[in-house]
């Protein structure tokens, strides 16, 4: 699932806006903030059992990353190498850390039910893209 919501935020945020975007997108803190929300609900949602993602906020989500990409001027060479950076794997190490830090490790199912309720009740984006069964 998170591959399948990162290509689609990657794919939906393919913009055509005139204006060349002032750094890269592998830099701009919306764009990694909000794949750092995506990647965090995700990891909660394949090991915690009780909690389940909210595919239509996730989506909604998705298109608001789209159109801040567009009206930031990035283009699809930008949004290829993001694709395929060495960014995009510092996230997810970094949202593995994150989650470990927390309890939250492989095998310890408690651990990321717990994350995903913290998330939900303090109303985090990653927060909203989850909910408890």
């Amino acid at each position: 699932m998170k591959q399948l919501l990162l290509g689609a935020v990657l794919s939906a945020t393919v913009g055509t806006g005139a204006a060349a975007a002032q750094t890269g997108l592998e830099q701009d803190q919306t764009v990694l903030q909000g794949f750092y929300a995506i990647g965090l609900a995700d990891e909660v949602r394949k090991n915690c059992p009780t909690i389940s993602p909210r595919l239509v906020r996730a989506y909604t989500f998705l298109k608001s990353l789209e159109s801040y990409a567009k009206n930031a001027g990035y283009t699809d060479a930008d949004i290829d190498a993001l694709r395929d950076s060495a960014a995009r794997d510092r996230l997810e190490a970094q949202v593995r850390s994150d989650l470990s830090a927390r309890g939250a490790r492989p095998g310890n199912t408690a651990g990321y039910c717990q994350v995903g309720r913290e998330e939900i009740a303090r109303g985090t984006q990653a927060g909203k893209l989850l909910q408890s069964n």
